[in-house]
């Protein structure tokens, strides 16, 4: 890079000069600049306007679809028996008694013939309708640990230390209840069972006559579908019967609803923090600004469409949405009154779900036209703005090549001047010098 020393001819800052004539120059990129942060800022608000949207569409989306709230919850009247419920569970109650709980088998080596090291050579064990026979490496307690577990059948070896350097081998079922039983034969060594292979057991209808009472086993402490979606889990033997009762989750199905109403107000809360105007004093005035949403004309559309999908009448005939505690308010925002719901499911279970689900269904498509990642009409001004974001730079970068070259243009024409200016007094002092020479000579004669 070269070394520029300004007005050497003239006395002139002519960087400061170019400088100045430059700012003029870039006010139409700086123009573009300011417009292109403008729209990245709507993008970026849009953007985490269209996420909001579409995550009420796919909740809405969800309540909306046949049986999404036929909940149920499942309780039982003993504290060591507990119940869980699916979607498929439906209404109901059935009494049982837990007799049997379920165990995993467990056979160790007998007391007296703790030892050191294995003394046979062979093992077999029989699990699962098939014999496994299990060689060690060596005698060496830990080789039998290791060739009992690689053997895939179905049981683990433990050594137990039992004092005196000696130890006896504990032989465990992979799965609990009767499918995990097993049994041992090795010459000469007779193996206890500390813990036999056993199902849970519980009894259907315990108060029953004999004939009539139904026992069900299980290889776990769960019997699944017990009744349709409705499982229960036993702790242990119950002494008394025990009642589960499957019944409509009421509190499920309000928090639901509520759930949707919030949703619904997040879309309307985030609108409005990007519409609002904010008023600004200080010792130069007051400035208003107005939110990057004010005005645009898109995302009212969208907030309006939501907010006439929660609000229109539903039912038939046509009723507010009021009536099972869904309604408007002053501010267009939409209110939730928990009472009110409760008291209508309470009146009518069906018709408050129907409405419910036809909200849900309207709320589903407006939000689903607002954010759908093809066609939705914030999806496509997201788009559109992205476009005119990169029209701009690429704009604004024609503007740095042409500005660079403006720069430049004047640097050699302010170069040139003082060029010019140099030479031009060069001359003057020379042609003053002549003359001063002429004035001296006439003077001498």
């Amino acid at each position: 890079m070269g070394i520029s020393l300004d007005g050497l001819a003239s006395g002139l800052d002519t960087t400061a000069l170019i400088s100045s004539v430059m700012q003029v120059e870039a006010i139409p990129q700086t123009l573009l600049k300011y417009k292109s942060q403008d729209l990245q800022s709507m993008v970026s608000a849009l953007q985490g306007l269209n996420s909001k949207v579409a995550a009420l569409a796919t909740q809405a989306t969800a309540a909306a679809k046949p049986g999404a709230l036929d909940l149920n919850t499942a309780t039982t009247t003993s504290d060591k028996v507990t119940a869980t419920t699916t979607a498929a569970a439906k209404a109901g109650s059935i009494d049982f008694q837990v007799t049997k709980l379920a165990q995993t088998q467990v056979t160790v080596t007998p007391k007296v013939n703790a030892v050191v090291g294995w003394p046979y050579t062979t093992m077999t064990i029989n699990s699962g309708g098939q014999a496994f026979t299990i060689e060690p490496l060596t005698s060496n307690l830990d080789d039998v640990v290791t060739a009992v577990n690689a053997a895939g059948a179905g049981v683990t070896a433990s050594k137990v230390a039992v004092g005196a350097g000696e130890y006896r081998l504990q032989f465990t079922a992979t799965k609990s209840g009767e499918a995990g039983a097993f049994t041992i034969s090795d010459p000469g060594t007779t193996f206890t069972e500390v813990k036999a292979a056993q199902d849970a057991e519980i009894v259907l209808w315990p108060t029953s006559t004999l004939a009539d009472q139904q026992p069900i086993k299980s290889a776990t402490n769960t019997f699944t579908d017990l009744l349709p979606g409705v499982s229960v889990t036993a702790k242990e033997v119950s002494a008394a019967p025990v009642t589960l009762t499957v019944a409509r989750d009421d509190a499920g199905i309000t928090k639901l609803a509520s759930s949707l109403v919030e949703g619904v107000n997040g879309i309307f809360s985030y609108v409005a923090s990007k519409s609002a105007v904010t008023s600004t004093t200080n010792t130069s005035g007051t400035s208003t600004t107005a939110g990057i949403f004010a005005g645009d004309s898109a995302v009212r559309s969208v907030n309006q469409n939501i907010l006439s999908a929660a609000s229109l009448p539903v039912g038939t005939p046509p009723r507010s949405p009021s009536e099972i505690g869904i309604s408007i308010t002053k501010t267009g925002t939409m209110e939730f009154d928990e009472k009110k719901f409760s008291a209508a499911l309470a009146a009518d279970p069906a018709g408050t779900a129907a409405k419910v689900q036809e909200i849900a269904t309207r709320v589903a498509a407006a939000a689903t036209t607002a954010s759908d990642k093809y066609d939705g009409t914030l999806t496509k001004k997201i788009t559109g703005q992205q476009s005119e974001v990169r029209d701009l730079a690429d704009r604004i970068s024609d503007w740095d090549t042409r500005l660079e070259s403006r720069k430049a243009t004047l640097q050699r024409t302010y170069s040139g001047l003082e060029v010019a200016l140099s030479n031009m007094q060069a001359q003057q002092s020379w042609l003053t010098a002549q003359l001063g020479g002429l004035s001296s000579g006439s003077n001498s004669a």
